[in-house]
Formats: structure tokens, C-alpha cells, sequence
């Protein structure tokens, strides 16, 4: 399979706004020890991008320093996490038998080899990404998905914000029959948590409001709370009983005015600040009641082996709501920022 020796890339040199995109004609990648080169079908957008572009990760003790995912970014850096297509080129000590292969990449850096290994850094931040027309991976997070019904851009939809969903819902214990209450419904990850939540056989309650309490209800929760209205006696009167699981990519004021809403031995999981990363609780509700605050990054890679077995069946049908060009990243980018859509948002390089 011939592959140029030149691509077009997004990349960012600085942290800014979506002006500090810039396409820019790159050397193709080569593939190292280990790596498949992969020509990109479709790569799909997060707030990852959006927040690492800005620079707003922070840094442990430096809450306002300019940071990428994990740190500071090496630039320049091409952007994307989430990459769907096809294997172009291997690496030395790569089977061959994998060109031509559709996959779908975990986009993680980890901290160990094993199933168990926590994300310490992620493609797109730490690693150049998929706003391009090839990117590399290694090659065990290259995940073969040619069997799978789902199309490029469904694919594209599921690395960081299904896997993130996954792992919360994994890390949270959700069980069949269990009541889980989900913020930020109308999210990519929040989306993705109604539909992974709802499959585990939950009672799926969201949060939502406006023209997206129908395309939430459609992805399968079974009640829509109203975010402008009164949350926490809504909650109270579609879940008498109390939630088990929270799984909350919203965090700010819901954490404190939500905790007492929790059942015993219930399980609050916060992959996410929307609201607000400084939030405080009532100290007493979480020991007195055997609750538990969990904190939970991406997945790990056996959430993601999970996450590809659906994929193979088409056991979820991520939601698609734009699909751009790969030239208009920043355009892109901007839709994203004004939160007006369901689903998520593709490129197409």
C-alpha cells in the first residue's frame, strides 16, 4: 500500500483560541518499533481538544498555569484522540497480515503494560494526533473493528468519550436494576453514559434541557430532569428511594446539593467540572451514609477491550451530529464550544 510522503495536518504552535489552529503540510509519520501507521477516515472532537488547545488542565498546585491533558505540551502538536481507519503501514516487529485492517485507536498513554494501567497521557496532547491524514499508534492499541457494522465516523465517536463513559460506569459498579443518575446528558460523554448505562440494564436518569430532552430520552433514559428547573426536587420525585450511581461529568454546585440524594453505599463518579472545579460537601453525608466520591480519568485498557467488543456487534450506535472537513478544525472546534448540539462532531480528513 503506497503511502505519500507529505500530509496535511492541524496542529497547534501555542495555546489560544480556535485562531491557533493552523493546517500545515507535514512529513508523513513513520511508523516505529512496535507501531502501525494508520490513514485516517474520520476523527472526532472533544472537549479534550478544545481544553488542551486553551491550555486549561492546570497543573497540581498551579490551578491557573497553561497545560495540556497531563502537562506541559510539546509543540508543535497536531490535535485529535479519536481516530477510526485503516492500517497503512507497520513497524518493525508488526504482523503484515494488519495492513489494510480497519481499526479504531485507544488514543491513551498508560502508565503500565497491564489491563489494569491508569492514562497518563493522551494522543492529541502528549502525542501527535488524528486532525490528519495518517497518524501512528502502537500497535496493541490498534484495536481491529474490520467486521464492524458501524461506519468511520460512528467508530470515531467512541475513544474518549465512550471510553471515558465506560470507565465510569466500570469504576462506579453500575449493576442491572440499579438507578443512575447522569449530568450533562446531552454530551458526548454524557450521551454516551445514558446509552452504556441503559444497555447494563439500568433505570437511566438525565439531566437536560430545552430541544435535547428528546434526542436523550430517544439514546434511552427513562426520565429527562430539567437542568433549569428545580434538580434536586426532581430528582427527588422521579427517584424517591434515592440513585445509586452518579455519574456526573458536571460537578460545581450538583456535587454538594446531590450527595444527600445518594443511597446507601451509593457511588458519586466525576470524570468532569462543566460547573465548576471547586465544589464543596457536606463531609458527614458521605461517611455517615458509607458513600463513596470517585474520581475517574478515560478507562483503563481493558475498559477499552470492553468498549471494542461492543463496537464489533454495533452493541451501541454512537450519535453522529456534524461531520466537517479537515480543513475547517477550528470552525469545528467552535461548534463544539457553543454546546448546541447532540452528539458528536467528526472530521473528515
Amino acid at each position: 500500500m503506497a503511502v505519500a510522503e507529505v500530509m496535511r495536518a492541524v496542529r497547534i504552535t501555542r495555546h489560544g483560541g480556535p485562531e491557533v489552529l493552523e493546517l500545515a503540510e507535514v512529513p508523513v509519520p513513520t511508523p516505529g518499533a512496535g507501531e502501525v501507521l494508520v490513514r485516517v477516515g474520520a476523527v472526532a472532537l472533544n472537549n479534550t481538544d478544545v481544553w488542551t488547545r486553551e491550555g486549561a488542565y492546570g497543573r497540581p498546585g498551579a490551578p491557573d498555569t497553561l497545560a495540556g491533558w497531563r502537562g506541559p505540551i510539546d509543540f508543535p502538536r497536531v490535535q485529535g484522540a479519536d481516530v477510526a481507519g485503516r492500517v497503512a503501514a507497520v513497524g518493525t516487529g508488526v504482523d503484515g497480515s494488519l495492513l489494510g485492517r480497519r481499526v479504531v485507536v485507544d488514543p491513551a498513554i498508560y502508565d503500565a503494560a497491564g489491563p489494569d494501567a491508569n492514562p497518563v497521557g493522551l494522543m492529541g496532547s502528549e502525542r501527535d494526533g488524528g486532525y490528519a491524514e495518517f497518524v501512528t499508534a502502537p500497535v496493541e492499541r490498534a484495536h481491529d473493528v474490520t467486521e464492524s457494522p458501524l461506519t468511520d465516523d460512528q467508530l470515531a465517536a467512541l475513544p474518549t468519550a465512550y471510553g471515558t463513559a465506560l470507565g465510569m460506569i466500570e469504576r462506579g459498579r453500575l449493576r442491572a436494576g440499579e438507578t443512575a443518575l447522569v449530568s450533562g446528558a446531552s454530551g458526548g460523554v454524557g450521551l454516551a453514559l445514558v446509552q452504556l448505562a441503559r444497555a447494563r440494564g439500568a433505570r437511566v436518569l438525565a439531566v437536560s434541557s430545552g430541544c435535547k430532552v428528546e434526542p436523550v430520552r430517544a439514546a434511552g433514559a427513562h426520565a429527562v430532569l430539567d437542568r433549569a428547573g428545580d434538580l434536586t426536587g426532581q430528582l427527588r420525585a422521579a427517584a424517591p428511594e434515592g440513585v445509586d450511581v452518579v455519574l456526573d461529568v458536571v460537578a460545581g454546585p450538583l456535587l454538594g446539593e446531590g450527595l444527600p440524594l445518594l443511597r446507601e453505599s451509593g457511588r458519586w463518579v466525576v470524570a468532569g467540572a462543566l460547573a465548576g472545579y471547586d465544589v464543596s460537601f457536606d463531609v458527614r453525608r458521605l461517611y455517615l451514609h458509607n458513600a463513596q466520591v470517585i474520581g475517574s480519568s478515560m478507562h483503563t485498557p481493558a475498559h477499552f477491550g470492553l468498549l471494542v467488543d461492543l463496537a464489533r456487534r454495533a452493541g451501541i450506535q454512537p450519535v453522529i451530529a456534524g461531520v466537517f472537513p479537515l480543513e475547517q478544525a477550528a470552525r469545528a472546534q467552535r461548534e463544539l464550544s457553543r454546546r448546541a448540539h447532540v452528539g458528536k462532531i467528526v472530521l473528515r480528513p
